[in-house]
């Protein structure tokens, strides 16, 4: 029997009026609202949410080689907190109202250049739930060599300028410990692989 003092609790919450800050690439809206505390008292707060729909992420890993395909990018908003290196992470893209396995099939041979087969969801997780609406989709898929149809890269059209890393899983975990990697669904994603047994540690 599951603990009930391990469950979340229900939301009670009204919004009364939301007002539209900006409407670009996504939608950041301030919303007045209302809700019921865990002591029963309704109090009313002001937050504000940025929408830009939903996404998927996938990890690509050769159980023979006990490695993984990594993805190398410039972040505007992690280098406007100091982060002055490319973010390296796995690969990921908005879904676009589309389909979650369908997308990440297309962005991973648009950003790595490998065409995959059957992917495996994993999960869906919000990455950022103080602030930003996204529900991110993961995926884990192996591949081989043959799979890769040329160097990747992402779409120029969109500004992609991506460099792609075939990383042993040790050397992947050694990055996490000295914070080369510090995106929060790589190391996820990486850490999942580990925990399950799909590629060894070392």
């Amino acid at each position: 029997m599951p603990n009930p003092a391990f469950s979340p609790a229900k939301t009670q919450a009204t919004i009364n009026g939301c007002q539209i800050l900006a409407d670009d690439w996504g939608t950041l809206t301030k919303y007045d609202m209302t809700y019921t505390r865990n002591d029963g008292t309704r109090q009313q707060v002001t937050r504000e949410a940025y929408d830009r729909g939903h996404g998927a992420t996938i990890l690509l890993y050769n159980q023979h080689h006990n490695t993984i395909i990594l993805t190398s990018q410039f972040r505007m908003p992690a280098y406007l907190t100091g982060h002055n290196h490319e973010l390296i992470e796995a690969c990921a893209g908005l879904l676009d109202k589309h389909n979650p396995s369908e997308t990440i099939i297309r962005e991973v041979e648009e950003e790595t250049g490998f065409r995959i087969g059957d992917v495996t969801h994993i999960g869906e997780i919000f990455m950022s739930p103080g602030s930003v609406t996204e529900r991110l989709h993961f995926f884990i898929a192996p591949y081989t060599a043959e799979m890769r149809l040329h160097n990747g890269g992402g779409l120029e059209e969109e500004g992609e300028d991506i460099r792609v890393l075939e990383v042993p899983m040790a050397e992947a975990l050694a990055m996490i410990d000295d914070g080369r990697i510090i995106d929060a669904k790589t190391i996820i994603l990486i850490q999942h692989l580990v925990i399950k047994g799909i590629c060894r540690p070392a």
